[in-house]
């Protein structure tokens, strides 16, 4: 089969450990393979690094396992080129023999150009898109949590929700923080609207009607 890389390494990367198998040329012209194990810190992965570029490494290997290769990539994708592969993909190539190390299995198909690489976007969009993605994150749960509001107001009979397109909102807040502390009566709740508000003086006052507050709630709480 057709070499298509001299200088490559194939990495199988766990939780706490690496196991690098490096194939290069050795003094005889032909195929040296040298395998070697390495931890997870900051230190181990620089020294990986050292050890690479001490075999002129040009083109690494690994499986996209979890979130553990990411430390692994970071550190060698300026000094060599990586190749991120799905696991899928490198199960499905046949010829593998079964006392073959995952490491040096990688190593060979990467050395035959038999493997795909996935996209790794660059570093700043790495970061933009963790960014992003959080934020989404935030949003969603703060969506759970006014529904969680919204159901509890319902439960208690407080038509909240239907003054205010936000419960959450800077009234809303305003509202449900003074029933946490104890207010109930309803003109001083509807004073607390602001004027974007859209509901009346009316309205607010029948949303929390202070009959509400005297009905005895599960668990003989009631509702502040």
């Amino acid at each position: 089969m057709e070499q298509v890389f001299e200088r490559i390494c194939g990495l199988d990367v766990h939780k706490a450990t690496i196991a690098a198998c490096v194939r290069v040329p050795d003094a005889k012209g032909k195929r040296g393979q040298y395998v070697q194990t390495f931890g997870t810190t900051t230190a181990d992965l620089l020294a990986l690094r050292d050890w690479l570029e001490s075999h002129g490494v040009t083109h690494v290997a690994m499986e996209s396992t979890g979130v553990y290769w990411k430390p692994v990539y970071y550190v060698l994708e300026e000094r060599v080129t990586c190749l991120l592969v799905n696991a899928t993909h490198v199960k499905k190539v046949p010829g593998r023999k079964t006392d073959v190390q995952d490491c040096a299995w990688l190593a060979q198909l990467l050395e035959h150009g038999l493997l795909r690489g996935s996209f790794v976007p660059p570093a700043p969009i790495r970061e933009l898109r963790d960014l992003t993605r959080y934020r989404k994150s935030l949003i969603q749960e703060r969506a759970r949590e006014a529904n969680r509001v919204h159901k509890m107001l319902e439960d208690a009979g407080i038509k909240l929700a239907t003054v205010a397109r936000d419960v959450l909102g800077t009234s809303g807040r305003a509202m449900l923080e003074a029933m946490a502390a104890g207010t109930t009566s309803p003109h001083s709740l509807a004073a607390l609207g602001r004027p974007r508000l859209r509901a009346t003086t009316e309205e607010l006052e029948a949303a929390h009607d202070e009959r509400v507050f005297l009905v005895p709630r599960r668990h003989g709480h009631r509702v502040c």
